[in-house]
């Protein structure tokens, strides 16, 4: 059994699982604990719980909403270009590896052919910094110094690329089953 003494007159016992509920309490002890030492003009203990209050409070708000507290907007809401998988980063990884004989990650002459297909449409600046950036999973600061070009330009082309490749998505009649 698990046994907290906040004072000589409360002490916790048995916290039992992590539910809203449970933090309630939690919080409902840890102000009463608060409103003794602010009585008590004890500055350090007063510190000390209105954290453990604070904290109770984050807690309960997370399992509470299902969300971080504090963050604008969650996961569901994130901009189209945050939630859009191109391309299966698997897939693309093992286009860049082809020489990985009995590998799980071999892709069959179709999916070859779907990603020769969208990549087609790019130009060579766009493909290669596309294809360094998830197939060979380098970063932009990476590949911006083994291309010897800006950041930021890197940023451009594999946007630019992604979009393209998303548009494609949309009209070509081979990459219709390639999600």
């Amino acid at each position: 059994m698990i046994m907290a003494q906040l004072s000589p007159e409360v002490s916790i016992d048995g916290f039992g699982e992590a539910t809203v509920s449970s933090y309630k309490e939690s919080r409902r002890i840890a102000n009463r604990a608060y409103d003794r030492a602010k009585a008590h003009e004890n500055e350090s203990d007063k510190k000390l719980i209105a954290q453990m209050v604070s904290d109770c409070d984050y807690a309960i708000e997370w399992l509470s909403t299902g969300r971080r507290p504090g963050n604008k907007r969650g996961v569901e809401r994130l901009a189209a270009y945050q939630r859009e998988k191109l391309v299966d980063p698997l897939k693309m990884q093992a286009y860049v590896q082809q020489g990985h004989a009995g590998s799980s990650a071999n892709l069959s002459d179709w999916q070859l052919f779907q990603i020769e297909d969208a990549l087609s449409r790019l130009s060579p600046r766009e493909r290669e910094c596309y294809v360094m950036k998830h197939g060979d999973c380098h970063s932009f600061a990476d590949i911006a110094m083994a291309l010897n070009i800006s950041k930021s330009a890197v940023q451009s082309y594999v946007k630019t690329a992604q979009h393209k490749i998303s548009d494609d998505l949309q009209s070509s009649l081979f990459l219709g089953g390639y999600e």
